[in-house]
């Protein structure tokens, strides 16, 4: 075997242990160091002879690190870590502000050419896989229409967005497929819907002691980009409830494409559908920037820099097998 990929884990949260997890299945890599902005006395890995490091030391890691998986949330911790590291690392993130991709992906652009590195950008499974699953179903029927259902599920970018409302102590949030519209696709009506009319969102949110519950429900319900645009509704419960009651981080979802062939009066309809039944989301996206991160090595190591998305990268690149392997076994 090829020397193996040495990857980096800044971030050390839910996502961060499920790369570091995912890295145990995957023989072609090993994990060097975690960052984090916690002491690092504080984290115990269970990975044998990984480093626990400060955030702030990060640099010193230049010429040891291949690729750096970025781990923190989309609403404040990549926006800013992202394109500074970008500049000392290859890096691959799962930033899944859909509105803002275009201009975080700009700035990753010119921060990995600038490091001579490549960047791959909001991989995960939404944005990600389902990303790819939307363009191929588009591509073979560009007569019809697609639609994305998210959950039952806990959403991570969401919930982190909640608990970054000022007196909130913690939170979790559900998104929630609302079962009349997901049967009206399936049934082939091609509905106009809102994506408030696809989903509920449910947050369960614990506060701080005196904090305005009024203010924080109202902050919630009026976010842009997360919450704004659905009918949310909000719980208040104890830490003792959320922890016994929501910890755990199931989701999933489907993407479908209801389309038409065949010409005049001989139409047929045909559905397509690609879905997501995950007991651990983070694990499950941890693995999938895992699988990306061996791409992004193999893009850089081939000369390319700037920012990607998975509409850049070939799937062969994501594999251990090479190309004749690929061809033997799976094609």
């Amino acid at each position: 075997m090829e020397q193996r990929i040495k990857i980096g884990i800044a971030g050390y949260g839910n996502l961060g242990k499920g790369v570091e997890a995912a890295i145990g299945y995957n023989p072609d890599m090993e994990l060097v160091a975690v960052f984090s902005r916690r002491d690092p006395e504080s984290i115990a890995l269970p990975t044998p002879g990984v480093e626990s490091v400060h955030i702030s030391e990060v640099e010193k890691y230049r010429d040891k690190i291949d690729v750096m998986i970025l781990c923190g949330g989309s609403a404040t911790d990549l926006p800013v870590q992202g394109p500074l590291l970008a500049r000392i690392f290859n890096t691959v993130d799962s930033f899944d502000t859909h509105a803002k991709i275009p201009e975080y992906f700009t700035e990753m652009d010119g921060s990995s050419k600038r490091g001579s590195k490549i960047s791959l950008i909001s991989v995960g499974w939404d944005p990600g896989l389902f990303s790819v699953n939307r363009l191929m179903m588009e591509a073979i029927l560009p007569g019809g229409s697609t639609y994305t259902f998210w959950g039952k599920g806990v959403s991570q970018g969401h919930s982190d967005a909640v608990r970054r409302v000022p007196g909130v102590k913690d939170a979790v949030q559900y998104t929630i497929p609302i079962e009349k519209a997901l049967n009206r696709v399936r049934g082939g009506e091609n509905p106009d819907l809102s994506p408030g009319e696809r989903h509920l969102r449910h947050c369960y949110v614990v506060i701080e002691e005196g904090a305005d519950k009024e203010e924080i429900e109202r902050k919630i319900k009026t976010m842009p980009n997360y919450f704004a645009d659905y009918d949310t509704e909000v719980t208040f419960i104890s830490q003792e409830d959320l922890r016994f009651n929501h910890s755990g981080m199931p989701h999933g979802g489907r993407v479908i494409r209801s389309g038409v062939t065949g010409q005049d009066t001989d139409r047929h309809n045909q559905t397509v559908e690609f879905s997501l039944d995950l007991k651990s989301n983070p694990e499950f996206t941890g693995s999938v920037l895992t699988a990306y991160a061996r791409a992004a090595y193999r893009l850089n190591k081939d000369g390319q820099t700037g920012a990607r998305t998975v509409f850049d990268v070939p799937p062969g690149l994501l594999s251990m097998k090479s190309a004749a392997e690929l061809r033997k076994t799976l094609l």
